[in-house]
């Protein structure tokens, strides 16, 4: 149920004063459990608690600077952010309501729909693929057929490693050109480090920023997306029970997330400002503006161009679907209507 604009100000006042005390990492109450607050005891708000699918970085920004500008809290939503240990754990714990919501990438969601964990998607916002074979600029690397004869850092199983044979045979080049080290992600980035490979496979906006603050050089990134191959990556989940039981909470988080991007796009030093002191592990300032910057370019496809955050354009979900099967990370049996419940988009 909507809120009045007199109940969301009582709202805003109140997660206001919780969030200063508790920060972002308070216990929570069940999500389809509101609370009240303000003196006269007539303000509603919902605790949520969004788990990441990792360690915050720059792309997770916008959830912090609309904890901090009130957005959640002006629909009805005081979230507590919790950071996440890879997508498949964040889908299965969302699955298992050890969390409200989830943020993860829709390979690793969909996967996991397939194996009968009972969660949707609700709304991709990174709709351009971040996967990229990243190396230094100085290596000389700079089209895909520079890759011929070169070392690449891959993690087995992961999506961009996945659907890496699709992406060179896309730029015109064979599995036998390019030799493959499998490393785990951190691994990869400490091995592009000090030489040992030419460069790595993940993506664009998370481990390249990251090499470029740590090494102080230049990255290039060769996109699987300028070769034509693009698939969905990070966005919003739910449980099947609450999208059920308490739609109008997914309506509004989905709406507040929505809101919460567009406004971090328009002041990205601000939404990086919001991280601070939030999590012992996120990297520096800098890198962290640079990772979000980097999201931006992520947020949309041409058939979204203009659309509010979160917006998913049915022909990007079915190229999502064929690019992901063919790679053999989903079963390929189920329909747009299996992953996603379109119900909840922005405007809607």
């Amino acid at each position: 149920m909507k809120k009045s604009a007199s109940v969301l100000g009582a709202v805003a006042l109140l997660s206001a004063s919780v969030l200063a005390l508790a920060g972002c990492g308070g216990a929570s109450a069940p999500a389809d459990a509101p609370t009240e607050g303000g003196s006269d005891g007539a303000a509603e708000t919902t605790d949520v608690t969004l788990m990441l699918n990792w360690y915050p970085y720059g792309e997770h920004a916008p959830f912090y600077y609309g904890v901090e500008k009130g957005i959640f809290a002006e629909h009805g939503i005081d979230l507590t952010i919790k950071a996440g240990q890879g997508s498949t754990k964040t889908a299965q714990a969302v699955g298992q309501k050890q969390v409200d919501f989830g943020w993860a990438d829709t390979p690793a969601v969909l996967a996991n729909i397939d194996k009968g964990v009972g969660i949707t998607s609700v709304g991709v916002f990174l709709q351009t693929t971040p996967s990229a074979v990243q190396v230094f600029t100085e290596s000389g690397i700079e089209k895909p057929e520079d890759l011929k004869g070169k070392t690449i850092a891959v993690s087995a199983g992961d999506a961009p490693t996945t659907t890496f044979p699709m992406y060179l045979e896309a730029v015109g080049l064979s599995e036998s050109d390019v030799t493959q080290q499998n490393l785990d992600p951190a691994g990869k980035i400490a091995a592009v480090l000090t030489g040992q490979v030419d460069g790595l496979i993940g993506f664009a906006h998370d481990q390249g920023p990251t090499i470029a603050g740590k090494s102080g050089k230049e990255m290039t990134y060769l996109r699987y997306s300028d070769a034509g191959l693009n698939f969905y990556s990070n966005g919003l989940i739910a449980p099947n029970e609450t999208i059920e039981k308490n739609p109008e909470l997914v309506k509004e988080l989905v709406a507040a997330t929505s809101e919460a991007f567009a406004a971090a796009a328009e002041d990205p030093e601000g939404a990086v400002a919001a991280m601070a002191g939030k999590d012992p592990q996120m990297p520096a300032e800098d890198v962290l503006l640079d990772q979000w910057q980097e999201t931006i370019k992520l947020l949309t496809t041409s058939a979204t161009e203009g659309e509010a955050p979160g917006v998913n354009a049915e022909e990007d979900w079915q190229a999502t679907l064929d690019v992901l099967a063919k790679a053999g990370l989903i079963s390929g049996d189920g329909t747009i209507e299996t992953y996603y419940d379109g119900s909840f988009a922005p405007g809607k």
